[in-house]
């Protein structure tokens, strides 16, 4: 079974950065696709960033240029990097895993608030 453990959320000021991080144990991380969601309180889950197995990646047009996804095998990791966050960035973060023969795996979410 795998597990997912985020970390890095918090409170930072608009224009700031932070990074999220997705570490994953019971399997290797580079065999899942990796997304990035995100909700807001009273809103639908929406798909904020994607880190496929191959390396690709996506983000929505919001974040796109602001946001970086990445992965660390070594490290059995993912990364969410964060910079020029703005007040509407104010929500929690989720980090699942993807993978169809396997299964989806979550992570418990961190919240990220941008305020000053």
């Amino acid at each position: 079974q795998v597990q997912v453990v985020q970390s890095g959320g918090g409170l930072v000021q608009p224009g700031g950065s932070l990074t999220l991080n997705c570490a994953a144990s019971g399997g290797k991380i580079s065999t899942y696709r990796v997304d990035w969601h995100r909700q807001a309180p009273g809103k639908e889950r929406e798909l904020a960033a994607t880190f496929q197995r191959d390396g690709s990646t996506y983000y929505r047009d919001d974040v796109k240029g602001r946001f970086t996804v990445s992965r660390d095998d070594a490290k059995n990791t993912a990364a969410l990097q964060m910079d020029n966050l703005r007040p509407e960035d104010t929500v929690v973060y989720y980090c699942i895993l993807y993978n169809s023969g396997v299964g989806n795996f979550w992570g418990q979410g961190v919240q990220v608030t941008v305020s000053s």
